[in-house]
């Protein structure tokens, strides 16, 4: 039964904002430049400086504690210091480490102690940082007479968890240190695997019921929202807390388990942005797992987004990674396939603008090309030319240290990068428009079609409703724009295929689009699919937002269509499904049978939203009143009401299915 005092206390009022400390106000940048501080010495300083004066609460309505209080992380390095590092080093994002997976089992099985041992000195420093806080929290259980909190700190995190509440404490432990050392969109693993040794060992001991252990981990899955609002992201549920369930192992066995259920369970019950659920699956995982995870879509929290172990794993060896590492993949902060322990991948270093590209092939070729082939290989050398610029942009790169997290990894084994795609359907109905009518019908000559563009179709009202409205789309399982985006998708891969980045590993291509279904449409004029200038991609891998689609099934079709392995640095598609048919058992077995059929044509990786427009509607004429409104976004969730009103009204176009 969900802990409504815990419930309340940091989702519904908020309270515990009450325990944050004052704005961290010394200018630490200024202060260790001053001193000539090494980049070493400047991280772990900071982060014994944060724990030195993180406060330890724990109120008696919580069994999984430890709350930041410090409000905020001062900067390690002036705007000087990074200006200067930019010009002759590429700074992804904030510059520290981010979207990487530890070996959350290792160190929850040994203990702080046991790593201590074989540390540098910055890592022994780090972890007699963490201990010196959770000594606190032990000291705040003695003296509210917590026994249950005074056993639990007795032993963790110094060494290893006994038991399935300590394993849980220990992970926020871990959770809590990654944040205030400035790591960010830390992830949370395949959850299910290495905590079920400790779950079923006390389910089998008697010490929980199903019942009763699940009521636990709703506690636990409350603490990823406890400061989640400090976290660095877009806006809270932006935070990359994802976790992986399920998947198989190394003979082929599927893993689901009673704990994966449960926690299905917990995040239906709960309704939380945090944390985000994934779902390893494969041709093998029996429609009931799927009918158990629609319930938890129709809680419309864009929850599960599926992968498929079928085409991810064969993949990923493709690309280098070791059978035993592919077959133990979970994600980062949103979709990208990433190595827990050993992975060191920047999975979203940079992204190519596909509907540019096109809107580029056909300005310059369609005068001159004397057939629609020719149209193709523009088109092709474009995009090994724009992947070729963002190579060559992404030299020397530099991120910050970070010596907590370095202690719960086992090496730095794989350093691939990943590369977005955005706009695929944009740029194959483009594609296909200009085939079809200017190639092969010969109705609109290219005069007509780049006047119209130009004029953001202001000139060409017939033209842009034929480009827009009577043009095939992807979508539709038409087999020549399938076939188009299949040529695109390839060309992107083998732009990329066979090169080394600086730090040794490959590119990965993707069909993922994070924001840039926004920002590069921003930058876009009109386009040859009947899109107007700045009108907003889909979002990842999906139809056009104008596209009128017959249903799910054709989409499906269109996106199962082509073979994505050599594509796989994730990017699902993306559905929208009317909350309503989720009233019905019915429809609600339909749905399940669809995710079924997406995964048995080889599907990569699929995301499934519940939304009604009408509350959306409401929700932005009385926000007040939506507070907890929950909407997926691209590979995260959030609340509708603090969404900026771009995100919102994209979300509010996408087209609703039904079954």
């Amino acid at each position: 039964m969900m802990n409504k005092a815990l419930y309340n206390f940091y989702i519904v009022d908020r309270s515990y904002r009450e325990m944050y400390r004052k704005e961290f106000d010394r200018n630490l940048a200024e202060e260790f430049h001053s001193a000539d501080l090494s980049d070493e010495e400047r991280l772990i300083r900071r982060f014994e400086l944060l724990c030195e004066k993180e406060v330890a609460h724990i109120h008696d309505f919580e069994k999984i504690v430890m709350l930041r209080t410090n409000k905020n992380i001062p900067e390690c390095f002036t705007d000087g210091e990074w200006a200067e590092r930019r010009k002759n080093h590429y700074i992804h994002e904030n510059g520290y480490v981010s979207n990487l997976s530890p070996n959350y089992a290792k160190v929850i099985e040994k203990g702080l102690l046991h790593f201590r041992k074989d540390a540098n000195e910055y890592g022994v420093r780090a972890i007699d940082a963490c201990l010196s806080v959770c000594d606190r929290y032990l000291e705040e259980a003695r003296k509210q007479d917590r026994q249950d909190l005074v056993k639990i700190f007795s032993q963790i995190p110094r060494y290893g968890a006994r038991n399935f509440r300590e394993a849980l404490q220990f992970f926020r432990i871990i959770h809590f240190f990654l944040w205030l050392e400035g790591d960010y969109h830390n992830t949370v693993g395949r959850f299910d695997q290495y905590m079920y040794p400790y779950f079923i060992a006390d389910i089998e001991r008697g010490v929980y019921t199903k019942e009763t252990a699940l009521d636990l981990i709703e506690d636990f899955f409350i603490s990823f929202n406890k400061d989640s609002d400090l976290y660095v992201g877009v806006q809270q549920g932006d935070n990359g807390q994802s976790m992986v369930l399920g998947g198989t192992d190394k003979d082929g066995n599927d893993t689901y388990n009673m704990l994966s259920e449960l926690c299905l369970i917990a995040s239906e019950e709960l309704k939380l942005i945090d944390p985000k659920i994934n779902l390893r699956v494969s041709k093998n995982t029996p429609l009931s797992v799927f009918e158990q995870c629609t319930k938890l879509t129709r809680a419309g929290l864009g929850f599960p987004q599926y992968s498929n172990d079928d085409v991810v794993i064969p993949a990923l060896i493709k690309y280098g990674y070791a059978p035993e590492d592919a077959i133990n993949y979970v994600v980062a902060a949103c979709w990208e396939f990433i190595i827990p322990g050993v992975g060191n991948d920047i999975a979203n270093i940079g992204a190519l603008n596909f509907p540019a590209v096109i809107d580029r092939a056909i300005r310059e070729a369609i005068g001159s090309a004397k057939g629609f082939n020719e149209l193709l290989e523009r088109t092709r050398s474009l995009i090994f030319e724009e992947c070729d610029k963002i190579r060559a942009s992404i030299h020397d790169v530099l991120v910050a240290p970070s010596h907590f997290m370095d202690i719960l990894r086992d090496g730095k084994k794989y350093n691939n990068f990943g590369i977005h795609g955005s706009g695929i359907a944009s740029a194959a109905d483009a594609l296909v428009a200009v085939k079809k009518y200017v190639f092969d019908e010969g109705s609109v000559t290219p005069e007509r079609l780049i006047s119209a563009l130009d004029s953001n179709f202001e000139s060409d009202a017939e033209l842009l409703h034929k480009l827009r409205f009577e043009a095939p789309k992807m979508g539709h399982a038409d087999p020549e724009v399938d076939k188009l985006a299949g040529f695109i998708i390839n060309t992107f891969a083998d732009a990329l295929d066979g090169k080394t980045n600086c730090l040794g590993g490959c590119y990965r291509a993707g069909s993922g689009t994070a924001m840039y279904y926004l920002w590069h449409a921003r930058e876009l004029g009109a386009t040859a699919d009947g899109r107007f200038a700045s009108e907003p991609f889909g979002t990842n891998f999906s139809p056009n937002l104008f596209a009128k689609i017959p249903g799910p099934i054709s989409v499906i079709e269109s996106f199962t269509a082509n073979d994505m392995t050599r594509n796989m640095n994730g990017g699902p598609l993306t559905l929208e499904f009317a909350s309503s048919i989720f009233n019905n058992e019915e429809s609600m077995r339909k749905v399940a049978e669809l995710i079924k059929y997406f995964i048995m044509r080889g599907g990569h990786q699929l995301q499934l939203n519940a939304v009604n427009l009408d509350t959306m509607k409401a929700a932005q004429k009385n926000p007040e009143l939506y507070r907890n409104l929950v909407v997926r976004i691209w590979g995260w969730s959030a609340y509708f009401v603090e969404l900026d009103r771009e995100f919102q009204n994209h979300v509010m176009l996408r087209q609703e299915y039904t079954v």
